[in-house]
């Protein structure tokens, strides 16, 4: 017998998403680049590309992508440097606007937020209507387009934003949640990443209707503290407030590998991905770190971390993958196989030391 879920409040909840918004953005301000395939970050031979426009993403260009797998894939392609003091200006615009209409907004990263209209600043009994008015007013004051997803709960407002994209609008309702939830691919859903993705397809988990169908206790067995998250929202059911001023205390990604590293070699190429990701999501939040950790996970389960913190934030990424393999070096030759790596800045700043100086490491 499945366990009672509380009874969650009736919200009303918006995520705006602005449409590759780097790439949007250069091209609204350089003409030439309109209509064409356009890659913010990365360079013709080496890199990643931090943001691609749909044009590129037409040939299979995506964030966080090789930026000589871009090019092979378009050859067009046009590599634009990044101006994140740009796009940290126009999504103050953004916040402006959201700001008219509830206090109640939790920035995810320059480009997408979540707001609770249930209670609205302009007292609009349609959050439908509120998301309709907050588009109009983004492309007035920005000339850029977003796409708004509408619905009672976080999850689903999430994704309904995606579900229309580009500069689209979708709305969820109570009604309609369960049975949307259903047809969705597991790899579709917000919070469940590739490594989890394969290992439900590997349990016969393939869509929200396979992931419904597992007990709670099953679920928790195999995805320990997320098992409740996913048992309920293949119901639908999401229960997390939208946090105002949520404070982050750190930044970090990991991987999980899908063979034991067991060299040197082999871990510093796989660790490039993981800090390019933390870099990444620095520079789109305009913070960094003065504390790196380094997260080690054995073919047992056992792992270990290294830490290392300065006196100033971590200044550029280079800087971050010198420290990341200064802590990496040392435990070679690893007691077993390495199933997972993972790198985290915390003792978060401004993405600056104050004096402007270089991370000092304190060992």
């Amino acid at each position: 017998m499945a366990p009672a879920a509380a009874p969650a409040p009736l919200r009303k909840i918006i995520h705006i998403d602005m449409d590759a918004f780097y790439a949007s953005v250069e091209q609204r301000d350089d003409p030439a680049l309109r209509g064409r395939p356009v890659a913010v970050g990365g360079s013709r031979e080496r890199g990643v590309v931090a943001a691609a426009s749909y044009e590129a993403r037409r040939y299979g260009v995506h964030s966080a992508m090789p930026s000589v797998t871009a090019r092979r894939k378009c050859p067009e392609l046009v590599f634009v440097k990044p101006r994140f003091e740009v796009y940290k200006a126009v999504s103050l615009q953004i916040r402006a606007i959201f700001a008219e209409h509830t206090p109640v907004i939790e920035p995810l990263s320059l480009d997408e937020a979540y707001l609770d209209v249930t209670e609205n600043l302009q007292g609009i009994a349609s959050a439908t209507e509120v998301a309709e008015r907050i588009r109009a007013s983004i492309r007035a004051a920005t000339g850029l387009t977003a796409s708004a997803g509408v619905s009672y709960n976080k999850f689903l407002a999430k994704l309904a934003s995606d579900h229309r994209k580009p500069d689209g609008l979708f709305v969820i309702t109570p009604r309609l949640g369960p049975a949307f939830v259903e047809a969705l691919p597991v790899g579709k859903f917000h919070g469940v990443g590739p490594a989890t993705t394969a290992k439900m397809q590997r349990l016969g988990i393939h869509t929200g209707l396979d992931l419904r169908a597992q007990t709670l206790a099953f679920l928790q067995q195999q995805f320990g503290k997320a098992g409740p998250y996913y048992y309920w929202i293949a119901r639908g059911i999401d229960d997390r407030p939208v946090r105002a001023n949520r404070e982050r205390k750190s930044v970090g990604a990991e991987n999980t590998f899908a063979a034991d590293l067991s060299t040197l070699a082999a871990a510093r190429e796989a660790l490039q991905p993981i800090i390019d990701k933390v870099w990444r999501h620095c520079e789109t939040i305009g913070i960094s770190g003065r504390t790196v950790t380094l997260k080690v996970k054995y073919a047992d389960f056992s792992q270990v971390t290294r830490s290392r913190s300065g006196t100033g934030c971590i200044a550029s990424r280079a800087e971050l993958a010198a420290v990341c393999d200064a802590l990496l070096a040392p435990i070679f030759p690893p007691p077993r196989g390495i199933r997972l790596l993972g790198v985290t800045l915390s003792a978060l700043g401004d993405g600056a030391s104050p004096d402007g100086s270089q991370l000092r490491l304190a060992v």
